[in-house]
C-alpha cells in the first residue's frame, strides 16, 4: 500500500550533496568545501562526524556492479564458491562497482557517508554448530587481511568508490575485526572421528584459566610447558614474558588441517600461538574474552605480537585508501590492554594521512548507557554504537512504554567520555544486521498493525534518530520498506531483484513492491520523508551540532517527548517534538525566554510563544513538529 508523505515547510534543494568539479580525484579536494542544501560545509577530511549521515550497507546485498566476481573466481559448486542467490545465507552478488553505479541515489537521501560491512578477503563457505554451511558474503570471516574479497571487487575497486565519493563529498568508513578470523584451526579432542570432513563440527565446551592455565605442571617428558609465562593480568604484558609462551595446547590441542596451513595473510596469522585456543565462548565470564566467537580462531589480543601485527594490518588500509573511520566489530571482547595501544595508533596514522577527524566507534551489543560508557573510559573508545537509544526507541515507539523512558536515558548522556559532548559522538540508529529491522519490531510487537500506522511510526523513528543528539545511521532498505523476518540473515535483504523466497514474501511498508524487484526507488515515500529530514539536519547547523535539553516526557504510556537543540552561535531554538499516541495532543513546553517568535520547519508550530518561557505545541498522531525560533 502506498501513503503520501505529508507537506513540509523546507523542501529539499536540489542534490543533497554538490562538489564544483564533482569528478575531481580526492586527494585533490583536501581542502575543498561541499554544497548541502544550498549550504557550505567542509569536504570529508575536515568535516567533524557530527554534519554526518551514515548509510550502513552490506556490500554483497546492494547492487551487482560486476556480474563476472559473482563466485569469486573460485571454481567448483555452491560448498566452494560460496555464489546462490536464492539462499540467504549465501553470497549474492552486490560488489563494490554496484555501490558506485547508486551513489547517486545514496547521495540523494541526503547521506554523506557510507559505512560497508568488511570488505576483506573471507572463507568462502564455513561450517558452525549452529550454522550448519553458510558464506562469508557478510565479511565477518576474514582469511586475507591485505585485500578485498574477490566475490566484491579487487583493492582499485574500493579505491575508485572512495575516489567516488570523496568527489561527492561523502565519506567511507570501513567496518573491522580484530577479535577473530576466520574458521581455520581446529581443536583435536572436539573432533568426532566418525563423522566425515563436509559434515564435522567442531564445538568445543570453553576451558577456563584457572582448570586449563598457560603453565602446566609439565608434560609427559616431565617438562614444563610455557614455562614462566603468567598469562595477560596487568604488569605481565611485556616482550620476554610473552616469548615464554612456546606451546598452544594448554587447553585444548590446536591443529591446522593439511592445506590450510597458509590459508590467512598475513603469514604470522597461520601460527596457533597467537590464539587462546580454548573453546567456544558463552559469553560471559572470562570466555567472553577468551573464548572462540561461535567457533571463530579467537586471536590472542593480549599478546605484543598480535597488537602490533593488527595495527599493522589497519594502518595500512588507512594509509593506502584514504578512508574516513572505522566501525570496530565485537568490541566487548578485547582484552583493554589491545585498545589502548591500537586506537592511539590508528588515530596518528589518520592524522598524518590528513584526516583528523578520522571516525572510530566500536561495538558494544548492550542497552545499558553504563556499559556502553565503560568502554569509552575505561578502553579508550572514541565512542560506541548507542544500543541503549535504540532499544528505548523500541520500546516507545514500538512497544507502547512511556517517552520518560527516553528523558531517563538522555539524562544519563554525561556519563560517557566527554561528558554531553562525548554522548554527541554516538552512532544511532533504528535496526541493524544483528538485531534485525525496525520494521520487523513493529511487525512483531503489534501483531495486527496496519500498514498506515507502521509506516508513521518507521518514519517517527527516523525522525528521533535524525533530530537527537548523536550521529544518525541510515540501515540500507529501511528507506524503502523492507521489514525482514527477525535478526541476522533475516533482516539482509537484496536491493537488487532478490531470489530468496523468504524475502520476497514479506509485505514491505509504503509500497506494493517487493523485494523481488529493483527497490532504488526514489519516489518511495520512506526516501522521500527522509530525505526532506535529512535536509533540514543539513542546513541548520544547531540540529547537528547543538546542545540537547528535554523540555517535555509524558509519563504516560503514549504521548509528547520535546527536546530543544541550542547553540550559542546562532543564538536560536529548535524544538523537535514527538507525539507516540493515534490521537493529536497538546501541551505547553518549557522553552528558552528569549523564544518568542517562531516559525515552522515541519508541521505546524505556533508563531508565538505562550508566555516568555512557555511555548503552546499540537502535534497529530503518529507525527512530528520542528519549530525554529531566532532571538
Amino acid at each position: 500500500m502506498r501513503f503520501q508523505r505529508r507537506g513540509i515547510a523546507t523542501a529539499f534543494m536540489g542534490c543533497a550533496i554538490m562538489l564544483a568539479h564533482s569528478t575531481a580525484h580526492s586527494s585533490e579536494i583536501q581542502s575543498a568545501t561541499i554544497e548541502v542544501a544550498n549550504i557550505e560545509v567542509p569536504s570529508p577530511a575536515d568535516r567533524p562526524i557530527v554534519d554526518d549521515v551514515i548509510y550502513f550497507v552490506l556490500p554483497d546485498r546492494f547492487a551487482n556492479g560486476d556480474p563476472a566476481n559473482d563466485k569469486g573466481g573460485i571454481s567448483g559448486g555452491v560448498s566452494d564458491h560460496g555464489f546462490d542467490p536464492t539462499h540467504k545465507g549465501f553470497y549474492h552478488g552486490g560488489d563494490l562497482r554496484g555501490l558506485i553505479e547508486k551513489l547517486d541515489y545514496i547521495q540523494g537521501l541526503g547521506v554523506t557517508a557510507i559505512w560497508m560491512t568488511p570488505i576483506y578477503q573471507n572463507n568462502p563457505v564455513q561450517r558452525s554448530a549452529t550454522d550448519r554451511a553458510s558464506s562469508g558474503y557478510h565479511g565477518y570471516w576474514v582469511t586475507d587481511f591485505t585485500r578485498v574479497d574477490r566475490h566484491l571487487g579487487e583493492n582499485d575497486d574500493l579505491k575508485a568508490l572512495i575516489d567516488a565519493a570523496h568527489a561527492r563529498g561523502m565519506k567511507v568508513i570501513l567496518d573491522i575485526i580484530t577479535n577473530h578470523t576466520a574458521d581455520v584451526i581446529k581443536l583435536r579432542e572436539c573432533l568426532d572421528p566418525s563423522a566425515s570432513p563436509d559434515t564435522q563440527i567442531d564445538y568445543c565446551p570453553y576451558r577456563d584459566k584457572g582448570s586449563f592455565p598457560y603453565a602446566t605442571r609439565g608434560d609427559v617428558n616431565g617438562e614444563a610447558i610455557n614455562k614462566g609465562f603468567t598469562g595477560d593480568a596487568p604488569g605481565q604484558q611485556t616482550e620476554q614474558n610473552f616469548k615464554r609462551l612456546v606451546r598452544p595446547d594448554y587447553a585444548y590441542t590446536p591443529y591446522i588441517p593439511e592445506g590450510q596451513e597458509n590459508a590467512k595473510t598475513p603469514n604470522w596469522l597461520n601460527d596457533p600461538i597467537y590464539y587462546h585456543n580454548r573453546g567456544d565462548s558463552l559469553f560471559r565470564g572470562e570466555s567472553s574474552l577468551y573464548g572462540d566467537f561461535i567457533g571463530l580462531d579467537d586471536l590472542m589480543t593480549e599478546h605484543p605480537r598480535v597488537q602490533q601485527g593488527l595495527i599493522e594490518i589497519y594502518r595500512s588500509w588507512v594509509e593506502s585508501f584514504d578512508i574516513d573511520g572505522y566501525r570496530i566489530d565485537t568490541t566487548r571482547h578485547v582484552n583493554t590492554s589491545f585498545w589502548r595501544r591500537f586506537l592511539p595508533a590508528i588515530a596518528a596514522a589518520a592524522e598524518a594521512k590528513g584526516r583528523p577527524h578520522f571516525y572510530m566507534f566500536g561495538e558494544v551489543f548492550d542497552p545499558s548507557p553504563a556499559v556502553l560508557a565503560r568502554f569509552t573510559h575505561v578502553d579508550g573508545l572514541p565512542t560506541v554504537l548507542d544500543f541503549a537509544l535504540q532499544s528505548r526507541m523500541r520500546a516507545v515507539l514500538s512497544q507502547g512504554k512511556s517517552p520518560m523512558l527516553l528523558a531517563d536515558l538522555f539524562k544519563v548522556d554525561g556519563i560517557y567520555k566527554g561528558g554531553t559532548k562525548g554522548a554527541a559522538l554516538l552512532p544511532t540508529f533504528v535496526g541493524n544486521h544483528d538485531i534485525g529491522r525496525f520494521g520487523y519490531f513493529l511487525k512483531s510487537d503489534r501483531p495486527t498493525i496496519s500498514d498506515d500506522e507502521a509506516f508513521k511510526r518507521m518514519r517517527l523513528a527516523h525522525a528521533l534518530m535524525i533530530f537527537a543528539r548523536g550521529v544518525p545511521v541510515i540501515y540500507y532498505g529501511d528507506e524503502q520498506g523492507f521489514t525482514g523476518d527477525g535478526g541476522d540473515q533475516n533482516a539482509r535483504e537484496d536491493m537488487f531483484r532478490s531470489q530468496v523466497a523468504s524475502y520476497n514474501d514479506n509485505d514491505l511498508m509504503g509500497t506494493t513492491r517487493t523485494t523481488a524487484d529493483d527497490n532504488f526507488n526514489t519516489d518511495h515515500p520512506l526516501y522521500q520523508a527522509i530525505q526532506t529530514m535529512t535536509s533540514l539536519f543539513h542546513s541548520h547547523r544547531p540540529l547537528r551540532r547543538g546542545r540537547q535539553i528535554v523540555r517535555f516526557a509524558s509519563d504516560e504510556e503514549v504521548g509528547l517527548f520535546a527536546i530543544s537543540r541550542q547553540m550559542d552561535e546562532p543564538k536560536d531554538e529548535y524544538v523537535f517534538v514527538i507525539n507516540t499516541s493515534n490521537q493529536p495532543m497538546s501541551q505547553h513546553i518549557e522553552v528558552d525566554v528569549r523564544s518568542q517568535n517562531w516559525q515552522t520547519l515541519a508541521g505546524e508550530c505556533e508563531a508565538q510563544a505562550a508566555a516568555p518561557g512557555s511555548y503552546m505545541v499540537t502535534v497529530p498522531g503518529l507525527d512530528y513538529i520542528l519549530c525554529k525560533s531566532e532571538f
